[in-house]
């Protein structure tokens, strides 16, 4: 695909057609009047300016963008070529119908025809046209240009094909698809938002809480905005469009609340005219942050959320991985719902929607059917029986979850290698599956030497903190896994090399102060950025740094979080080798390792020099006695001795 077409120069349109421009495609824009056109191409010629300033692109990238944009006021033209087509105008059901009845008969027939709706169902959208195999929901999230999120949203006749094509076009934008296999109003994220719309309406109805003292209470949850100001910032019609949406096509508890309608009956629709729940006559309205509610609780909100997001898993409209990473991405959170969900129990959860549903009288907040149940760990962890496209399955398609590390043999040396780009961040399940890896290899004789790397330029950039953590006996224990995973890898009976490149930070470097030897690249940053984070490195990083660099060093590194190259790594003594090309030049060092070393006396060298760093030298002494009491008996002694005296390389059998 190369030629897109985007129908809708607006608050969406103008972005999307930015980010297909930025990836090389040509691109044409379409809308009724040639001054919204303009003011569209305005809006792109701004944000490419911006960066043209911070160096992402060059002026003669912009000025190529720019020329290379044909723009057309016949939407029937501008289709003409198109290969992919994405339909972006306002959330009007009958005005969408119109749009994709109008380009049915002017674009080719291979175009796919995509449509930027945020709520309304793409099996709505496309009895539009002759063939619904090609129509696809394609949600960006705004602003475009920067949200990475992008819903690909199946309806009940879009075609695999036309999904897949869609999946490969979005993934090569630099953006993450999430595929919504069940078409339903809301898709994933406005459908979970939903609930929390209504739940914010009815805390006014019932005059619960004033706007600013639950914006106050939010902001004290770490929060950027509350609900109310964000409300006001999108527009106060739109949510109450939303909801009316939703209570005619899902359920009539979403028009429960009376406060949107007035709002909007009084013009007060938010920033766009100046006042909605708040004045912004000043520009942003003034919330006084001492005013924070005592009365509402987090859990309320994250019940709600978790509720809609089991209903979805059940209904069959996602996994519960895609869901996650949805809200994730598409709310600007640092955990979704899911993640949430496996820290609390299935009856706090229950009890606290139950609570819910009767204070405000809507079956909406009700337990879904698996909290009701008790099952809420079975749907979080994708174990559920769902129906998708009239067949039962166990998971959702595509659920299954991906490892996050890549294991390679070569020989006698096995590299695990974190993938999970761009940045490597090591998440519970990174840990999980690093145990796991541990175990495997464990046992194995003819793995002598493992080597810890990551994939692409980064080893890691640490610890992951998109996980929900309900408290601080929790947190310790995320803590405990950490520390005990890595302390099994330093004890397991092989040599370990971390191979480190590019963000070496946090965790990550704990990860490396866990391994036997740690060679780096040239471009290396390495550091313990926690305590500019309020934290400390917790995965046995302070005791491993002090026995390996000493004390004074060891704190300056922890209290100052500086960032120290390569060159500095190597004269501290974290670093043994610094390699052009570490990737390459570490697995060969391992393979010398592991072609020149007798096993049996290497693992019993590590063991005997992990003890000598932590415990007393007479009983470290008297260890490496006994070490070499074993050894004398080895077939590798004999072997490495007669190997000395007849010049030839030893053939170690590790026995």
């Amino acid at each position: 695909m190369q030629k897109v077409t985007v129908i809708g120069a607006g608050e969406m349109g103008h972005g999307i057609a930015e980010v297909f421009a930025l990836n090389g495609y040509e691109v044409s824009i379409a809308d009724v009047q040639q001054k919204y056109i303009d003011s569209g191409l305005e809006r792109i010629r701004t944000s490419l300016s911006r960066l043209v300033k911070k160096g992402d692109i060059t002026e003669e990238k912009m000025k190529g963008i720019m020329e290379n944009m044909h723009t057309f006021t016949d939407i029937s033209k501008s289709v003409e070529g198109a290969d992919i087509v994405i339909e972006a105008v306002p959330e009007i059901p009958e005005l969408k119908g119109k749009v994709f009845a109008q380009i049915d008969g002017s674009a080719p027939p291979h175009a796919i025809f995509g449509s930027n709706t945020s709520n309304i169902r793409i099996t709505d959208i496309a009895r539009n046209v002759r063939d619904p195999s090609r129509v696809v929901g394609v949600h960006f999230f705004n602003p475009a240009v920067v949200m990475k999120l992008v819903e690909i949203v199946q309806g009940e006749s879009t075609s695999n094909e036309t999904v897949e094509s869609v999946r490969k076009v979005i993934s090569g934008l630099n953006k993450t698809p999430v595929i919504v296999r069940k078409d339903t109003p809301g898709f994933i994220v406005n459908r979970i938002n939903a609930a929390e719309l209504l739940f914010f309406g009815l805390l006014q109805d019932k005059h619960v809480a004033t706007p600013e003292e639950v914006d106050a209470f939010a902001r004290s949850q770490g929060l950027p905005m509350g609900p109310y100001e964000l409300i006001d910032f999108v527009g106060v019609d739109v949510v109450k469009n939303s909801l009316d949406y939703y209570a005619t096509e899902l359920s009539e508890e979403y028009g429960k609340c009376s406060i949107f309608k007035e709002l909007v009956g009084q013009n007060r629709l938010g920033k766009k005219t100046g006042r909605g729940f708040y004045d912004w006559s000043g520009g942003r309205p003034a919330i006084d942050n001492s005013k924070a509610a005592s009365n509402l609780s987090l859990m309320d909100i994250l019940a709600l959320e978790i509720n809609e997001a089991v209903k979805l898993i059940e209904d069959g409209v996602a996994s519960p991985e895609e869901i996650d990473t949805a809200v994730r991405l598409g709310m600007n959170r640092p955990f979704g719902p899911v993640s949430v969900a496996k820290s609390l129990t299935n009856a706090e959860v229950r009890d606290t929607l139950e609570k819910l549903s009767g204070q405000f009288a809507t079956k909406l907040f009700a337990p879904a059917h698996a909290i009701s149940e008790g099952k809420m760990r079975e749907a979080v962890d994708g174990r559920l029986a769902v129906e998708v496209h009239g067949e039962t399955k166990r998971a959702v398609p595509g659920e299954e979850k991906k490892g996050t590390l890549l294991i390679e043999e070569f020989g006698h040396v096995a590299r695990i290698t974190i993938n999970r780009p761009k940045y490597n961040m090591i998440s519970s399940d990174v840990l999980t599956d690093l145990d796991n890896a541990i175990s495997s290899l464990w046992d194995r004789k003819e793995i002598r030497v493992v080597v810890v790397t990551g994939s692409g330029p980064n080893f890691s950039s640490g610890a992951e903190l998109s996980t929900f953590i309900a408290g601080a006996p929790e947190f310790m224990e995320y803590a405990r896994k950490g520390e005990r995973t890595l302390r099994r890898l330093s004890e397991m009976p092989k040599v370990t090399i971390a191979a480190l490149k590019g963000y070496v930070l946090g965790g990550a470097l704990e990860l490396s102060l866990a391994c036997d030897i740690r060679v780096s690249s040239e471009d290396a940053k390495i550091a313990f950025p926690e305590v500019t984070r309020g934290l400390i490195p917790a995965w046995g990083g302070t005791q491993m740094l002090t026995k390996m660099i000493g004390q004074s060093r060891a704190l300056n590194m922890i209290v100052t979080a500086e960032r120290i190259t390569a060159a500095q790594a190597l004269e501290y003594g974290i670093v043994t080798h610094i390699f052009r090309d570490v990737d390459s030049a570490s697995l060969e060092f391992a393979k010398s390792i592991a072609t020149t070393a007798a096993p049996l006396a290497t693992v019993l060298a590590k063991r005997l020099v992990n003890r000598a760093a932590e415990g007393a030298s007479d009983i470290g002494l008297e260890m490496e006695s006994i070490a070499a009491g074993m050894l004398f008996n080895t077939e590798d002694l004999r072997e490495g001795i007669g190997a000395f005296l007849q010049k030839r390389k030893a053939e170690f059998k590790g026995k």
